[in-house]
């Protein structure tokens, strides 16, 4: 995909992004093997959504050799932005504040998270008065 905003990825198909952005680019039997010690999934349905990522643009195939090597069209920072972006929009009008306050009240959050929030906050507030 040339430009912007990438399609939203289903559930089956970030299981399979998570897979290429944490092992790196795969085969589909690779990819297979992984994705399926998470959720045993078969091996053709693995194929089939590689198959509907790839026509998405999710994923990219390098058929120079065989087999394809698949890897992830977009970085997991990129696609986490752009699913947070349209989830901030769509469910809490855009508001930032809503969307956190949610977050950190729907589960206990460890303090260890709590604290780098806090730095990310002061880090920001920072970058503001410069």
């Amino acid at each position: 995909m040339a430009s912007g905003k990438i399609p939203r990825p289903t559930e089956a198909e970030l299981a399979i992004l998570r897979v290429l952005w944490s092992e790196g680019p795969g085969t589909l039997k690779e990819i297979h093997e992984t994705a399926s010690r998470a959720k045993p999934t078969g091996y053709t349905t693995v194929l089939k959504i590689l198959q509907i990522m790839l026509e998405k643009g999710l994923v990219v195939r390098d058929e120079s050799s065989r087999p394809h090597v698949y890897r992830a069209a977009q970085t997991e920072s990129r696609t986490q932005r752009q699913l947070v972006g349209d989830l901030l929009e769509r469910a809490f009008g855009g508001s930032a504040m809503k969307l956190v306050m949610q977050a950190l009240s729907s589960r206990k959050t460890p303090p260890q998270e709590l604290s780098q929030i806090r730095e990310l906050i002061e880090r920001l507030e920072r970058e503001r008065e410069d």
